[in-house]
This record gives C-alpha cells, sequence and structure tokens, in this order.
C-alpha cells in the first residue's frame, strides 16, 4: 500500500528567522542556503510577512520587498512562497484602515509572492472578512486561520475543540473566500489530544478536498506527538524548519520529522541527504549570527505562561539590549495572570506582545500600576472582541488609565475615520519629508511609522546581532558593540560596549569619555534648584516633545521612549519649566537615568 505523501512548508527563513534571531537577518547571508534548499527539492516556503516585515526597516537597514524580490527570483518562478499575515493588523502591531489593507494585498502579490496566510490572534472573525477578501482580489491564495493554544491550567471558557470548531463555523458562514484552512498554534502549547479532535471534527465540516494545514512550535516539546495528531486526523500539510534555526522555539526540523515517520503510513517524500547537505550550507551562513541559548531550548513553564516562539527570542534579545536579562523569569510568571485576566486572546502576534508588555510593566512598575496602551486597548475592544470578556477590573484600570471607554465598534471602522491612518497621511508624510510617494514607501510609512521613514531617509540603524571576534589580547575594544571580560581584583566582570551603553553583569550604565587632560568640571544647578525626570525603565529614546525654556504641567508628556515594542511616556513630575533635556532622539537610556530637569 503506497504511503500517504504529507505536504511541508520550510519555515525556517522567516518563523526560524524570527524565532531564533529576533527576525534580525540580512538577505545576502542567507540566499545560498535558501538556493541549496531548492536543490534539494523544497519548493514550498514560507518567505516573509510578520515580523520579517518590519524587522528589516528597524535592524537591517532592508527594504523587506526587495527580500522578497531576491527570495523570488533565487526560489524560481513556481515556489509557492507564503506570508504571514495579521487580519487587520497586516504586518505590524496595530491595527489598518481599510486603504492600507487592500495595498498589503496588493504590494506582496507584485512581490512575487503566491500565498498569505492570514490570522486574526483574538478569532474574531469579523478581522478577517475584508482582509481575506483583499487577498483573493490581489490574485493571491488565501490560506485563513484559527489560532490555537493551550490556556493556562484551570482556565476554561475557550480553547477547547469546540471553540476552535465555533471559529471555522464562523469563516464558514461570513463566507470568507479561501483556498486552504490552517489551524496555527504559535506557542506549541495546544496538546496533541485536542489538535487531533479539532482538526478531525474540521475535516467533518469542510468539503472532502478542502486542504488543511497545521502549524505548531517545538517550545514545550510536544510539537512531533502534535504533527502526528495532526496527520491522523486528516490535515494534508505542517510546517517544518532547517538547522541552525529549528527545534527549540522554532519548528521542528525536516529530518526530525522524517525520522518520526519512519515506519508509518506517512512520508515527507524527500531526498534526506540532499536536506542534511542543505542544513550544512544553512549553518555555514548563519555561524556569525548569535544564537540565543534559549532559542534551542524546550521550556516547560510555557504552558503556564503560553510565549510564542516567534516572541520568546524577540523579547529575550531586547531584555538583554537593555539590562534587564535578570528580570525575564518574573516577567514570563507574570504573564500568566495577564493572560488569565485579559479575555483570552491567543497568545500570537500582536496578542502575544500585549501581553507581554503587561508582564513586563507588572513587574517593572508593580501588578496592574501602569496598564500598556496596546493591552488596554485590547480588553476595551479597540482589536475586536475577545474570546471571552476580561476581567471586569481590568478594564476599569484601563479605561481609566487610557482615559477611554470601552468599544463594540469594529478596528475597520475606526480606522477608516482616523485622520493619522490611511495612505493620505502617508502620503502626505513622503512628501512633507521629500520622499518619492510610491505605493511601496506608503505601505512602508503605514507600516512602520516613524521608522519606516527613518529607513526611507537612509537614518536607520543597524541592529542586527552577529557574534563578536574575540580581540587580540591587551588591545582595546573595538568601535561599535564590542564584549569583553574585564579582571578587577581577580574577579571577572562581563562587559559589552555600544556607544555611551556600557552594560557591567547585566546592568545597563550611560557614560560618557573625556579626553583626560584638566579643565573646569561640568557644572550642575544648585541642589534642590531642579526636579530631575528619571527613566522608569530602560528603552531608546523615540521622540522629544518639549525642549528647554518650555513650560510644562505635572503629568504632562515631555519625550517618549520605546521599550519592548511599547511607546512609553515621559511624564513631568512637576509643574515647572524644563531647564534641561539631557538626552537626544535615538539615545539608549538606562532605568533611573535622568533623562531631563525641570526647573
Amino acid at each position: 500500500m503506497a504511503k500517504k505523501k504529507i505536504d511541508f512548508m520550510c519555515t525556517a527563513f522567516r518563523d526560524g528567522f524570527q524565532s531564533a534571531y529576533g527576525a534580525r537577518v540580512q538577505t545576502p547571508d542567507f540566499l545560498p542556503a535558501l538556493e541549496a534548499a531548492r536543490d534539494a527539492g523544497i519548493s514550498y516556503f514560507e518567505a516573509g510577512g510578520g515580523a520579517r516585515f518590519q524587522s528589516l526597516y528597524f535592524y537591517c537597514q532592508e527594504d523587506a520587498f526587495d527580500m522578497m524580490d531576491a527570495f523570488r527570483q533565487t526560489a524560481g518562478p513556481d515556489a509557492n512562497l507564503q506570508t504571514l499575515a495579521r487580519g487587520v493588523n497586516v504586518v505590524g502591531l496595530e491595527s489598518q484602515s481599510s486603504d492600507i489593507i487592500k495595498l498589503h494585498a496588493e504590494m506582496f502579490k507584485k512581490h512575487g509572492m503566491t500565498t498569505i496566510r492570514n490570522f486574526d490572534a483574538l478569532n474574531d472573525v469579523n478581522n478577517l472578512i475584508y482582509s481575506g477578501q483583499c487577498i483573493v482580489d490581489a490574485g493571491l491564495k488565501h490560506q485563513v486561520v484559527v489560532t490555537m493554544m493551550e490556556l493556562p491550567p484551570g482556565c476554561t471558557g475557550a480553547h477547547d475543540a469546540e471553540f476552535y470548531a465555533k471559529t471555522l463555523q464562523d469563516i464558514l458562514d461570513a463566507q470568507i473566500p479561501f483556498d486552504a484552512v490552517c489551524f496555527k498554534d504559535a506557542s506549541g502549547t495546544a496538546v496533541p489530544s485536542k489538535v487531533y479532535e479539532t482538526i478531525k471534527q474540521a475535516r467533518k465540516m469542510l468539503p472532502a478536498d478542502a486542504y488543511i494545514h497545521f502549524h505548531t512550535h517545538e517550545t514545550t516539546g510536544v510539537s512531533v506527538l502534535a504533527y502526528q495528531a495532526a496527520i491522523d486526523a486528516g490535515a494534508n500539510a505542517i510546517d517544518l524548519s532547517l538547522a541552525p534555526c529549528s527545534g527549540g522555539t522554532c519548528q521542528p526540523d525536516v529530518i526530525v520529522m522524517w525520522h518520526a515517520l519512519r515506519g508509518t503510513d506517512y512520508t515527507l517524500d524527500v531526498d534526506i541527504e540532499k536536506i542534511r547537505e542543505a542544513e550544512e550550507v544553512f549553518k555555514d551562513c548563519m555561524k556569525d549570527y548569535f544564537l540565543p541559548p534559549e532559542a534551542v531550548a524546550v521550556e516547560p513553564l510555557i504552558p503556564w505562561s503560553p510565549m510564542p516562539g516567534g516572541a520568546l527570542t524577540a523579547n529575550t534579545q531586547m531584555l538583554r539590549d537593555n539590562g534587564i536579562m535578570d528580570r525575564y523569569p518574573d516577567m514570563i510568571k507574570a504573564m500568566s495572570d495577564v493572560v488569565r485576566r485579559g479575555g483570552y486572546g491567543t497568545s500570537v502576534t500582536p496578542v502575544s506582545q500585549f501581553y507581554f508588555q503587561q508582564a513586563f510593566n507588572n513587574v517593572m512598575f508593580g501588578p496592574w500600576e501602569k496598564i500598556a496602551e496596546p493591552y488596554g486597548k485590547m480588553v476595551l475592544g479597540y482589536f475586536g472582541k475577545t474570546p471571552v470578556p476580561p476581567d471586569p477590573e481590568i478594564v476599569a484600570l484601563a479605561s481609566k488609565q487610557l482615559e477611554l471607554e470601552p468599544t463594540t465598534r469594529s478596528p475597520i471602522e475606526m480606522n477608516d475615520a482616523d485622520p493619522n491612518k490611511g495612505v493620505a497621511p502617508a502620503k502626505k508624510t513622503l512628501e512633507e519629508n521629500n520622499l518619492p510617494t510610491t505605493d511601496e514607501n506608503i505601505f512602508i510609512v503605514a507600516a512602520c511609522k516613524e521608522k519606516g521613514l527613518a529607513f526611507l531617509q537612509g537614518k536607520a540603524e543597524l541592529g542586527v546581532r552577529k557574534v563578536e571576534k574575540p580581540a587580540a589580547a591587551g588591545s582595546a575594544p573595538a568601535t561599535g558593540a564590542s564584549d569583553f571580560v574585564l579582571k578587577v581584583d581577580g574577579k571577572q566582570h562581563k562587559v559589552s560596549v555600544n556607544g555611551g551603553a556600557v552594560t557591567v553583569n547585566g546592568k545597563s550604565y550611560q557614560v560618557e569619555l573625556a579626553d583626560g587632560q584638566d579643565g573646569p568640571a561640568a557644572t550642575s544647578a544648585p541642589a534642590g534648584a531642579t526636579t530631575p525626570v528619571n527613566a522608569q525603565m530602560p528603552g531608546v529614546v523615540l521622540r522629544t516633545l518639549a525642549s528647554a525654556g518650555d513650560a510644562v504641567k505635572q503629568g504632562q508628556a515631555i519625550m517618549v521612549l520605546e521599550a519592548m515594542k511599547m511607546e512609553v511616556p515621559v511624564a513631568s513630575p512637576c509643574d515647572g519649566q524644563i531647564a534641561e533635556i539631557n538626552v537626544s532622539q535615538g539615545d539608549q537610556v538606562a532605568n533611573g537615568q535622568q533623562l531631563a530637569a525641570i526647573g
């Protein structure tokens, strides 16, 4: 009896990069591995979207549309190239207006994509109707998604097989056009028995020839079991990756799944020796990139705090950048309460980031002392309807702190009425900065805001993390980011220097270097003459809102920091006049660092 062939999409060059390297990989570095994977017989690739859109502008000094063009040229004209979209959020953390949602599909079609996997983290089907239609109208294949996860132990009310069946029925009732259905478990927490039951029910609900795809991660250690359950229940396809970004926070390796299916009625139908050769090429391509240890590990605590593989390393890397990696275990523990009280949205981008941002705030400022704006907007209904009502106490806190009322209006309706969203304001921004008003540039500014504009202006900073080569003994640290070990009185200290930011044993400081000559000491205002404005968390100065000499009121925002993908206003602690601003846009600041002074 012939074995049943199981299709797979190779996620190595999108989800693999996001899950292992925080999506910070430059295109020329991986194209030889893509070519080797193509030559090994792989013809279905995840090629962009998700975090691999914004990250290229934020960190890689690259245009994502150029990357997609190069991907298509390398993979060949017949390859199925798939990208990831977040419903009305398309490829960002915030939702978009209808004209930007339409432009997203058109631009991805123009730049060589075949299929878009389209999901809503809240499983609010209303967020998939228009976005799905735009994908089909653009001439792309639409893979509509039901998002999955396991609720923290003790929680009930959603995320069981019946809930997923109802979501699928809502998709069918809404008559959303689609070419395939995907069940997507970004945190790898859905237990295999639930995966089996979900897909078994879906197979009964869908036409006999319907194409069902299942996606998970190895984060909790059960991905191969979950894939076996999905296949047994009737799934046509699964997602697999390639070493060095496979296993751990990523998808299982092609070789691992090939091995797991040996002796069964299923096959991947691959030339496994050619796959091995392709992985060797890939490992060589990525040898200079820093691979964080948590990217290749199974994390047993994730079922209590369902952190997706694609978000885990991105967040830990940002914590490393800010010198607070030691607080990560506390944030993972805090995330469980955030999920329990937030309405059970699936822990997948953008909701997973909302969860982590709120957990971050709960650790840094105290439980529920500061509502993260995106999390607050989610519980208030600004991203759609959550699977169950959020905790009323949290809703009240969010409404008070954000000065917003709960809403049941659709995100697209609100965004279409927002004069700051859409094609027109993005085009105006380009014109004001003497930049070409191409469709690509309009979408870049709409999706990436200030950082997209900085890229188009040639001001983007490189944030790719590569392994530092050890310096020669006795030599001074090189310019740019450097890591070294400093021995003082026989005790070793791990030191990282990046411009004016110095991290010692995980704690960040801002420093200035002088020439060592005698000179007048720096002057400062007499004690008590001014009130310092200090950073409440580490981050980067995104923009300043006031200047020296300006009169300010207590609570008025004088600058905005970016921390953990959040915009964090820095408020004046008192009425007065700004005596000085001590930082500039783009500066990395440490927790507690003085940012300004109020006279």
